[in-house]
C-alpha cells in the first residue's frame, strides 16, 4: 500500500503540491484527473525520486518504507515504476543492452540471481509479442526514431519485465491512436494484480475505459479535492474542472 501524508512540494521557490494526501491500495487501479498545472506530474516524479524538486513537508510511504530517504535506484528496487509521458531516446544504448542492465540491477538488488541473455531474450520476446512490438526495434538504440506510440509500448514492455509493486502511468495516453491505446492498456490490464497497484495520471476517460479504475481522485492546485468511483470520471468529461479550480482556491 501507498501512503502519501501532508506532501509539500516546490521547484525554484515555485510551491506546486499543497498539503496533499492519497492512498492506493494494494491491487488498486487509483486515477487522478486534473487541470494543466494542477500538479500531477509533480506528484509521479516526487514518488519516483526526480532530482530538482524540495520535498518541505509530508512522507511518501511505501509498504513500510518511506521513499524519501531512499534514491531513485532504491526506490525502484523497492517497486517503483515510472512510465513517462514523454519517454526519453538514449543514443548509443542499444534497447538490449539497457533491457538487461535494468533488469538485472533490480534482481541484485532483490538478492535474485541475474538473468543469462538467453533468458532474457526469451522473456522480452513473449513480453514483446503481446505487445506487437517487432524485434527489429529490439535491435536499435533506445527510443531513437520510435513514435509515440512505439515508445508508450517499450515503457509497457519494460514494466511488465521488472515487474514492479507499484507503477506509475503519467499521461500515457498523450500522443497514442486508437490502435495504440489500445495494445497499451491490454498491456497494462494484463499486469493488474492483488500484490500490484497502478497510479494512473490522464487528463481524459477515454484511457480509463480501457484501463478501467477502482478509484478517481481529482487534483486541483497542488491537492486532491474530491475522490469517487469510477463514474466520477465521467462527471469530469462532461462538466469539466471550473467548479474544483474554484474550490482549490478557496480551501
Amino acid at each position: 500500500m501507498l501512503e502519501i501524508r501532508n506532501l509539500v512540494v516546490q521547484i525554484e521557490d515555485n510551491r506546486i503540491l499543497n498539503g496533499l494526501n492519497l492512498t492506493v491500495h494494494d491491487g488498486e487501479v487509483a486515477a487522478i484527473m486534473g487541470p494543466n498545472g494542477s500538479g500531477k506530474s509533480t506528484l509521479s516524479y516526487v514518488i519516483a525520486g526526480k532530482e530538482d524538486y524540495e520535498v518541505l513537508d509530508g512522507e511518501i510511504v511505501l509498504d513500510g518504507q518511506n521513499l524519501l530517504e531512499m534514491e531513485p535506484d532504491q526506490r525502484a528496487a523497492a517497486g517503483v515504476f515510472l512510465a513517462f509521458q514523454y519517454p526519453l531516446e538514449i543514443p548509443g544504448v542499444g534497447t538490449m543492452t539497457f533491457l538487461k542492465a535494468a533488469l538485472n540491477a533490480q534482481r541484485k538488488a532483490r538478492g535474485e540471481p541475474e538473468l543469462t541473455t538467453p533468458e532474457l531474450m526469451k522473456r522480452v520476446n513473449a513480453v514483446g509479442e503481446k505487445l506487437e512490438i517487432s524485434r527489429d526495434f529490439l535491435k536499435r538504440a533506445l527510443n531513437v526514431g520510435f513514435s509515440g506510440g512505439e515508445k508508450k509500448r517499450m515503457e509497457i514492455l519494460q514494466m511488465a519485465l521488472l515487474e514492479p509493486k507499484f507503477c506509475i502511468l503519467d499521461e500515457t495516453d498523450s500522443g497514442l491512436d486508437i490502435d495504440a491505446l489500445r495494445i497499451v492498456s491490454e498491456g497494462v490490464n494484463a499486469l493488474r494484480s492483488p500484490d500490484r497497484s497502478f497510479l494512473v495520471i490522464t487528463h481524459y476517460q477515454r484511457l480509463l475505459n480501457h484501463i478501467v479504475p477502482d478509484t478517481v481522485h481529482v487534483m486541483s492546485s497542488g491537492r486532491i479535492v474530491r475522490s469517487g468511483g469510477k463514474e466520477l470520471a465521467l462527471e469530469l468529461e462532461a462538466n469539466g474542472y471550473a467548479d474544483y479550480r474554484q474550490q482549490a482556491e478557496a480551501a
